[in-house]
């Protein structure tokens, strides 16, 4: 089994988007965990605030399998096959840590994102601070203490109908 690590965003219908994260995680792995939800500003184009967290779940699936399943999902959720990276979402899902595994191709892996966005990086501080980051040497308490803007985010209270597998 590998331990994954998904980032969750949505700014459009949020708290409907992120409950159909959660449960169509659930159908992919056990033993789900999530991060608090934190409402935050779009980056790079000005719209309305996303929701973002970080999903932590178990699963015997591939990479490839894996990342073929959450494509499948953004598209029934209504992301557009051609949607654009600053834009508007219903439901975007994005492999942040899968196991150890290091790539530079589709998916990078570690995300890069969780040296660069406060929305990646205090989700997965508050699941697994002591997670050595694959590639990089440095848990994720370390880089989280580097970050700048952490301020930024807003927590939000948020419950999943959490049904344990």
């Amino acid at each position: 089994m590998n331990t994954v690590y998904v980032g969750v965003g949505t700014n459009i219908d949020r708290d409907k988007h992120a409950q159909a994260a959660w449960d169509e995680l659930a159908l992919l792995g056990e033993q789900l965990r999530s991060s608090p939800v934190y409402e935050c500003e779009p980056v790079g184009f000005d719209s309305h605030a996303f929701y973002n967290f970080v999903i932590e779940l178990k699963t015997d699936r591939s990479l490839t399998e894996f990342s073929l399943l959450l494509r499948q999902i953004e598209l029934k959720w209504g992301r557009l096959d051609n949607a654009h990276k600053y834009q508007d979402r219903n439901l975007d899902l994005d492999i942040v840590l899968f196991g150890d595994v290091i790539s530079q191709s589709s998916p990078e892996l570690p995300r890069s994102d969780i040296f660069k966005y406060p929305f990646v990086t205090q989700p997965l501080y508050d699941l697994c601070p002591e997670k050595i980051i694959p590639s990089d040497g440095r848990s994720v308490a370390q880089i989280y203490q580097q970050m700048d803007n952490l301020d930024s985010l807003q927590a939000v209270s948020l419950c999943f109908n959490q049904d344990f597998k």
